[in-house]
């Protein structure tokens, strides 16, 4: 391992605080990773780190090490950046991170589409609906929605996710049309335990007036697909991204229900672990991105 690998290794020993976690992020093994570690303490005589079972913590010259290796190799990443400019090629590897649905249904095609556009790119694409921490995990580039919360990492908004309340003609027929949200309340509802407040959902008129409406019924699930073929087999009304639900409304499996009445949107955005400096390919996959979530995209054809 050479000096800039053994720094980036102690760089994710720090922050992972894990000899396992820093190795296994790196693609070594933990033994190579403490092995490395100690080299590097000897060479510069200094203990830089304090081992506990409780995890690794930097010493006080660890602190300073650590700080200055990061200034390294973020100068480092930023001239070969710089170089990955000059040759207007987008290349090497590059960590992404989405929510199952989203990622399978929408990101997945878009990301696809960019590889084709830019052979040298190598991806990682992991979709999972837990929360992911970027810095332990060493993914580039998250894709999440809703507001975000105050932290150290760089985002940038990419565009707006609307849902829309839907179900087969087929059940209306049998059960009746809501004209009003608080028709709701007398329908059987197919519940999303994620968004939307779970069984009370939200609504906003024209006019700009509120309804809280609590909604019930025999399906809760955390997994969009699942809601989808439940309502699109007569089950019951389901409130559903319209990325999910557009195709199945447009081949009139599915009616969206009260118009004058929307739920509130989720914003979509981009995160990544340093505001201060992206990389090359991080930032033009971002930009490319922004670019797709215009106006009412999910009526359009992904990654066109």
């Amino acid at each position: 391992m050479d000096r800039i690998q053994g720094i980036s290794l102690f760089i994710r020993v720090v922050e992972t605080g894990s000899f396992s976690k820093a190795a296994g992020s790196l693609g070594i093994t933990q033994p190579t990773a403490t092995k490395h570690v100690a080299a590097l303490e000897k060479r510069l005589g200094s203990l830089l780190l304090h081992r506990s079972t409780r995890g690794v913590t930097p010493t006080e010259i660890g602190k300073i090490y650590y700080e200055k290796c990061k200034t390294i190799v973020h100068e480092l990443e930023d001239a070969e950046n710089i170089a990955g400019l000059l040759q207007s090629e987008v290349q090497g590897k590059l960590m992404i991170s989405s929510s199952v649905a989203f990622g399978r249904r929408v990101l997945t095609p878009l990301v696809l589409q960019f590889m084709g556009q830019h052979p040298q790119l190598q991806v990682s694409l992991n979709l999972d609906d837990r929360y992911i921490n970027l810095v332990e995990e060493g993914v580039d580039l998250a894709i999440r929605m809703g507001r975000l919360s105050d932290s150290s990492l760089g985002a940038r908004f990419l565009g707006l996710n609307p849902w829309v309340v839907v179900a087969t003609p087929e059940y209306l027929e049998k059960n009746g049309t809501p004209s009003i949200p608080s028709d709701l309340s007398k329908h059987i509802a197919l519940i999303y335990s994620s968004v939307q407040g779970d069984h009370r959902w939200q609504f906003t008129g024209r006019d700009g007036s509120n309804k809280s409406i609590q909604v019930n019924g025999p399906l809760y699930s955390n997994n969009l697909s699942t809601l989808l073929a439940a309502t699109r087999n007569h089950l019951g009304i389901a409130a559903l991204p319209w990325y999910v639900a557009y195709s199945s409304v447009q081949s009139r499996h599915l009616k969206p229900l009260l118009a004058d009445w929307s739920l509130p949107a989720q914003e979509i955005h981009a995160v990544f672990s340093s505001p201060r400096l992206v990389p090359t390919k991080v930032s033009m996959l971002i930009d490319w991105l922004a670019g797709q979530f215009r106006g009412n995209w999910w009526t359009q054809e992904i990654g066109s």
